[in-house]
């Protein structure tokens, strides 16, 4: 039998085979030497510190076994990144778009509307607010502290819900973290907000089994959906009962009667959309191809040889390489383009509904001002309702324009021609009512302008919120 060498020899070719494959063997060897350390310094990452309590709200008491991703999440103190629409920074929106004070006249939005910060800000942020100067119940606190589950838990979640937003505020302290969305034991994701649980059990599914990449979007979708305040209780719920679309959504709203406030000038029963991220989500090209909210807004980071989470909640166009270079080729400059190409046109129909649905409320007021009558206007305020309930849809969305362009301009087209169905039969109605016609329109070209047209008082809002500032609040904050 013959030697390798000879074999080598006569066969020059066979050694240069015999050298790949152990070059290959070496490298496999390499990689699973690799992920042996890998998972080792995972598993050990995964070792605590110190044991955390089950409803342990203070994220910097988590930090000391997860500081990676602790020193992540708090980089969402930093505000000064702005896109061109958003970013965390802020933004009165109010002042950026006036038309909106109008839209909401009758309801606090047309007090104060901001850019939303980030997580590290939410208690600050609903502090602060001039919304919160009108009497608001504990319900709005859901969302933003994770001292929620931890009261939800102690008072049971409806006597949580029918407290009043002040009456807990010495409670919550802690911004939105590690116990909103992770189990404190094995840090697997868990869904800590009943409302999100109970919608889908009425719809018949059963969120327990959900897969770990889905879990990763539903976290996210126990704040960031449509909601709003059921009966006397103020019982937090997601009108999900029929489906997830905008029409699925207000035939919900429909079939029960329920308005979030009345126009102050058209008299509209308007429902008002809170931000139905998760749900227009679902409508884009991402979430169909299996992309998860936090595949791209918490991208994975490498340090040290351990593979974790960035819980730097933040706009993927702040980290673009880190985010959509995952798995985009383009290059950056491409990628924002391509991002802001959409934003454009629909911002472009946004501010096409805003200027018509404006119009639709002052002519409203003009013709109850001019003795119409209640059958005349009832079918007229249904299409204000319907248009201004799909512009708020898309315009109070996170992202939407990005997320599922499509859908939200197709929402928005027919968002115009309701609003100029409207328009149409209330100018059939002012000449029926001998109303001089084109309307004088008031200048609500400012937000000042607008707030002054709605008949908001400012001087007195903000007098009173400094009050509630130095009397309710620092009252919290000794306690």
């Amino acid at each position: 039998m013959k030697s390798i060498r000879e074999l080598i020899k006569e066969k020059p070719w066979t050694g240069w085979l015999l050298f790949t494959i152990t070059a290959v063997v070496v490298f496999l060897l390499g990689l699973f030497a690799s992920s042996i350390i890998e998972r080792r310094g995972e598993s050990m990452m995964l070792q605590q510190v110190r044991p955390i309590a089950e409803w342990e709200p203070r994220n910097e008491i988590w930090g000391e076994n997860y500081p990676r991703e602790y020193e992540t999440y708090l980089m969402t103190k930093d505000t000064s990144f702005f896109s061109k629409y958003a970013g965390n920074g802020h933004i009165d929106l109010l002042e950026k778009y006036p038309n909106m004070v109008i839209l909401w006249a009758g309801y606090a939005f047309s007090r104060d509307y901001n850019q939303a910060r980030g997580h590290y800000y939410s208690v600050t942020d609903v502090r602060n607010t001039l919304r919160t100067g009108v009497p608001q119940p504990a319900t709005c606190w859901t969302c933003k502290s994770t001292d929620v589950p931890r009261l939800m838990s102690q008072m049971g979640v409806a006597n949580f819900y029918k407290a009043k937003l002040t009456d807990l505020g010495h409670e919550v302290l802690n911004p939105i973290g590690c116990q909103d969305c992770h189990d404190p034991k094995t840090m697997n994701l868990r869904i800590t907000r009943p409302a999100l649980v109970e919608a889908f059990k009425r719809q018949g599914k059963d969120i327990t089994k959900a897969t770990h990449q889905e879990m990763r979007s539903l976290v996210c979708a126990q704040c960031h959906v449509e909601y709003y305040f059921k009966g006397e209780g103020k019982y937090l719920t997601f009108p999900w009962d029929n489906g997830i679309s905008v029409e699925e959504m207000e035939k919900y709203y429909d079939e029960i009667e329920h308005t979030d406030f009345v126009h102050t000038l058209s008299k509209a029963p308007i429902v008002k959309a809170q931000h139905p991220d998760w749900e227009l989500a679902q409508f884009g090209i991402h979430a169909q191809r299996g992309v998860s909210c936090a595949d791209c807004h918490m991208p994975y980071r490498s340090e040290g040889g351990v593979k974790f989470t960035s819980h730097h909640v933040v706009s993927p166009l702040k980290n673009i390489s880190g985010s959509c270079q995952v798995c985009h080729r383009e290059s950056e400059e491409v990628l924002r383009n391509n991002v802001y190409e959409r934003q454009d046109k629909v911002r472009e129909l946004l501010d096409i509904v805003e200027h018509s649905l404006v119009k639709a409320h002052i002519e409203a007021k003009a013709a109850w001002d001019n003795g119409a009558k209640e059958d005349d206007m009832k079918p007229i305020l249904k299409l204000i309702r319907q248009a201004q309930w799909r512009w708020d849809y898309v315009s109070a969305s996170i992202g939407g324009s990005f997320h599922a362009p499509l859908e939200c301009a197709r929402i928005l087209g027919n968002a115009i021609q309701k609003s100029e169905q409207a328009r149409n039969e209330l100018t059939k109605l002012l000449i029926k009512l001998n109303v001089k016609l084109p309307l004088t329109y008031p200048d609500i070209s400012t937000k000042e302008k607008a707030q002054k047209y709605i008949g908001l008082d400012m001087q007195k809002l903000y007098q009173e919120k400094e009050k509630f500032l130095k009397e309710v609040v620092a009252k919290w904050d000794k306690k």
